[in-house]
């Protein structure tokens, strides 16, 4: 099987895979005329180009190189490119890859070249950008809690995390900040979360509620 036929299957295979905004294009850099050296192409439509049609600036410059100066360009100079931008002009964004495919004496003679559109995707992006961005960035996710219970919990973890030391190191100030940001939080809008509350600070229920109404 010809190198040229193993390249087709390669890029038939990486089109499908991809879809339509996936143009793959084979040229041959031992053409006679580098501005028909493309001798396949999968999806011209990205790039409005098919078989017999030219490269892009870069290949052809690598091409015309090739047939008219070929001391000037060495095969072990040219290295792959992989993920680079271009912009069709038409206006298309594109994300290219680049590879030289040699023959077996080392000799430069296809460029394999991978043109996905992008444009579509960066639209997306920017909408999913504005999307989940939130209006205050400072601001932390707030868990989903399964229960009032865990959301009782979660919410006495906030409020130690707010003093920013354990209860057993809490003076009557960091507690009544504690018990402030519950109330401020509803903590006790939900039945027995005063019991609880009172136990985890280890103060009775008459002590919770004059701390709920201490002015700070």
């Amino acid at each position: 099987m010809g190198r040229l036929t193993v390249l087709k299957q390669i890029a038939h295979d990486i089109a499908c895979q991809f879809g339509p905004d996936c143009e793959v294009v084979i040229h041959d850099l031992k053409t006679n005329d580098p501005e028909t050296s493309i001798v396949y192409i999968e999806n011209g439509h990205v790039t409005n180009r098919g078989v017999g049609d030219g490269p892009s600036n870069a290949v052809f410059d690598v091409i015309r190189h090739i047939h008219k100066k070929p001391n000037e360009i060495q095969p072990e100079d040219l290295k792959d490119h992989a993920g680079y931008l271009m912009k069709t002009s038409d206006g298309k964004i594109l994300k290219c890859s680049t590879s030289y495919i040699r023959d077996d004496d080392g000799s430069l003679h296809y460029v394999f070249g991978i043109n996905y559109d992008i444009s579509r995707l960066t639209m997306i992006e920017g909408a999913l950008h504005d999307l989940v961005t939130p209006v205050n960035t400072e601001e932390k996710p707030k868990e989903i809690t399964h229960n009032v219970n865990d959301l009782l919990d979660h919410l006495i973890e906030e409020s130690v995390a707010l003093v920013g030391k354990p209860v057993a190191l809490m003076n009557k100030d960091d507690k009544v900040t504690a018990i402030q940001f519950l109330n401020d939080s509803g903590a006790f809008l939900i039945t027995k979360s005063g019991d609880k509350v009172a136990n985890y600070f280890g103060i009775s229920k008459y002590t919770l509620y004059s701390y709920i109404d201490v002015n700070k």
